[in-house]
């Protein structure tokens, strides 16, 4: 299946609207009624509650939040929630618990609730609903590629991606209030619910959006709060995240050649040459392996994903070296297969049209998506998705700044020096944005740091348990070369992605 990469990106200057109160005011809290989730996830319980569907009228309309929970196992010396986000957004927070509740309660010496819960309009909270089926979804992405990277592909894909907004809009009341500053509401009245007097955080991905988000609105609110693969706040809700993308990508994949290289991959041992060789190829004709046939979208594409997670890249290395020479026509035995489709496509595109205000006509996108192929060959990838907020309003109780708050309780950053999603800089831009924050730094790559690096792990662990900081300046060291044969690369619980 087509690999499509939907970019979280945006336009060079757009203009926000003024910042948003905190709540509504006279929001009811909602009580729990948590039940066993069944056989399948044993020691876990879930439970569905009602918010208000928009916080300007807190008695009025209401809309459904799924949540799971594994509670604390130490019950004499339980803290309280902590609260999971595993981004997107699209990503499920219910899911996300059930995956990663066993481990993250283990970690943390089963002293929290782990709980997760599916953002508003997201998996079981009154999902937003694009298409009739998942067939018509597949026949959405048809004719078109992944992004476009000929001239003529780009207003075909454009027209398809900019018809999106009437087709989710239409008679769907949830799509009208999926903003993220709707969803840090949504959060705080569930840390009610669940008795806590401060919360307690962890976001990855976007969900570091969702925890800056949350700072600003409840700054007196945290107890501990984390965000580990960090989105620069400002550059995202402004429309200005291409800044970043049409770089961060290279910057990681640069590192990908050189461990490869270093480590006689198969793919060296000149691995940048036959990079670019195989670019050149299959921009000029798609190559067909294995009985499938791989674009240039594809082929970059598969790169992107593999920057998520450095245990990726010998699988990664492997299918670039096949590609590399079926086009030179020499015979292959197999092939590794592009993941599937991520069905979280119409949650992504609900939270983001409803957060940002991007442009409306071709020639913006077209203009944007030269200055994101001069950065690098991964930038026009990230950004020619956005093309589904063309005709999409944005949400007027969304958050856009200003992002510079000062906490009751200090706020730990974590990012990694190689983030080919999230870069380093926006981790050092929410470190400055928050004030009191402290900045905890990984020096390896991949796509957020927990439970890849150990030490950016126990640091932030001691956090969320007793609220120690890491020291000024603390650089966690990267794990070995990822391409060396004798390494098992540290898998993170999952993997968080910006869709």
């Amino acid at each position: 299946m087509r690999f499509t990469v939907l970019a979280a990106a945006a336009a060079l200057m757009i203009t926000g609207t003024p910042a948003v109160q905190a709540s509504g005011g006279g929001a009811q809290v909602p009580k729990i009624d948590w039940a066993a989730c069944g056989p399948e996830h044993p020691g876990f319980e879930c439970a569905s509650v009602k918010v208000p569907l928009d916080y300007d009228n807190p008695r009025g309309a209401k809309t459904s939040i799924a949540l799971a929970r594994k509670p604390a196992t130490d019950k004499a010396r339980r803290i309280g929630s902590l609260f999971l986000n595993p981004g997107g957004p699209g990503g499920s927070g219910v899911d996300f618990a059930l995956g990663a509740g066993n481990k993250l309660s283990a970690n943390l010496q089963g002293r929290f609730d782990i709980v997760g819960f599916d953002p508003r309009g997201i998996g079981k909270s009154d999902p937003l609903h694009c298409f009739k089926s998942e067939e018509d979804l597949g026949k959405f992405f048809e004719g078109v590629p992944g992004f476009p990277y000929q001239a003529a592909q780009e207003r075909p894909y454009f027209d398809r991606y900019r018809s999106l907004g009437p087709e989710c809009l239409d008679d769907q009341p949830i799509a009208r209030h999926m903003s993220t500053a709707d969803v840090a509401r949504d959060m705080d009245l569930l840390r009610r619910a669940v008795g806590d007097r401060k919360i307690s955080y962890l976001g990855f991905s976007y969900g570091s959006f969702l925890g800056a988000t949350y700072a600003n609105l409840f700054p007196n609110n945290i107890r501990a709060l984390v965000i580990d693969g960090v989105l620069n706040p400002a550059l995202w809700s402004s429309g200005q995240q291409i800044k970043s993308d049409r770089i961060a990508t290279k910057e990681e994949f640069r590192e990908f050649l050189r461990t490869c290289d270093e480590a006689r991959c198969v793919f060296g041992p000149q691995s940048e040459k036959r990079w670019d060789a195989l670019l050149k190829s299959v921009r000029a004709k798609p190559i067909e392996l294995g009985g499938q046939v791989f674009t240039y979208d594809a082929v970059i594409n598969s790169a992107l994903g593999a920057m998520y997670s450095p245990s990726d890249w010998p699988d990664a290395a492997a299918l670039f070296d096949q590609l590399s020479d079926a086009a030179a026509g020499l015979s292959v035995t197999s092939v590794t297969a592009e993941p599937d489709y991520d069905n979280g496509f119409d949650a992504y595109n609900g939270n983001v049209c409803a957060d940002i205000e991007f442009p409306r006509d071709f020639n913006s996108y077209r203009s944007t998506a030269r200055y994101a192929e001069a950065g690098s060959e991964f930038g026009p990838a990230w950004w020619w998705g956005n093309a589904a907020c063309a005709n999409w309003p944005t949400n007027p109780d969304r958050f856009t700044g200003p992002w510079r708050t000062r906490t009751n309780a200090p706020v730990l950053v974590v990012g990694n020096y190689f983030d080919g999603v999230t870069d380093f800089r926006g981790a050092q831009a929410a470190n400055r944005q928050i004030g009191g924050s402290r900045l905890l730094a990984y020096a390896g790559w991949g796509h957020t740091a927990y439970q890849v690096s150990k030490c950016a792990t126990d640091h932030t662990n001691a956090y969320l348990l007793n609220g120690t900081l890491p020291p000024v300046g603390t650089v966690c060291p990267a794990n070995p070369n990822p391409f060396l044969p004798s390494v098992a690369s540290a898998e993170p619980l999952f993997k968080p992605s910006r869709r």
